[in-house]
């Protein structure tokens, strides 16, 4: 079985799962623990970033690889097409959104985690014990504003950020006002790409990821909320509907509801 090394709030994780689901390939989620985990990934991969995919004895590590990697070995549904404008638009949009909504869209959920204690709380993964969820809620909002500042996270950078995702999302809903797709009459890695790396600025409204129930359509104010961008996070989660399977219809054994903690022989 196909093995996915991960964090389970990773969106380009979560691009990787919505792929995997795509093609109907069962896979188990491993959840790397930061810091010693990923020592542990490095040693076997050379890559300390997760997504990485496991498939027998190789690894490929970065979601557009991995997406290229599984379109060449499994490919059933493929991800980019074969025509070259199409493939051309196909892999420039891919490319975009793993710049632009991947990166920005952390900027703009530490925003809104920063700012909401009760948000931050429902981002913890439903097996966190009681004790922690109270510690991290219990975490002053002006503290995790000093700690943004030495990741780059910045007030100036947060808004430029959410500035950014703005346009992007007006964008997107333009695109999408009368095509189906991003690229076509079929879904494609574009697609793909935007809708999982979308997942931090508005969750789907289904139980696709181990957190609580309450995360459920919640996001990040002025984008999630806003009416103008709502066609986009309707279509987004229709394409959720299609192809993510529903994290309570995983088994234990063929695709995981809860990832298991990461152990490398």
């Amino acid at each position: 079985m196909l093995e996915l090394y991960q964090f389970e709030l990773s969106q380009y994780s979560e691009k990787v799962r919505l792929i995997l689901d795509y093609k109907g390939l069962e896979y188990r989620k491993i959840e790397v623990t930061p810091g010693v985990g990923q020592v542990e990934l490095y040693r076997l991969t050379g890559q300390r970033q997760v997504p990485v995919l496991r498939d027998g004895s190789r690894y490929i590590a970065d979601s557009t690889e991995i997406a290229k990697y599984l379109d060449l070995q499994y490919p059933a549904r493929p991800l980019i097409p074969t025509d070259p404008k199409k493939r051309g638009l196909c892999l420039m949009m891919e490319e975009w959104a793993d710049e632009s909504i991947g990166i920005k869209g952390r900027k703009a959920l530490f925003s809104a985690i920063s700012q909401n204690q009760n948000f931050r709380k429902s981002l913890l993964p439903r097996a966190t014990p009681d004790v922690l969820k109270s510690l991290v809620e219990g975490v002053p909002n002006d503290l995790l504003k000093v700690l943004g500042f030495g990741v780059g996270y910045s007030p100036d950078a947060i808004r430029s950020a959410i500035a950014d995702l703005k346009q992007d999302l007006e964008a997107l809903t333009l695109l999408l006002a009368d095509s189906p797709y991003l690229v076509g009459d079929e879904p494609t890695l574009a697609d793909f790409a935007v809708a999982g790396l979308s997942i931090l600025l508005k969750f789907p409204n289904a139980v696709y990821l181990n957190l609580p129930e309450t995360i459920i359509g919640k996001g990040v104010p002025e984008l999630a909320d806003n009416l103008l961008y709502q066609p986009f996070f309707t279509w987004r989660d229709r394409l959720y509907a299609q192809y993510r399977r529903p994290l309570l219809s995983y088994t234990t054994t063929g695709g995981s509801s809860a990832p298991t903690s990461i152990n490398i022989d």
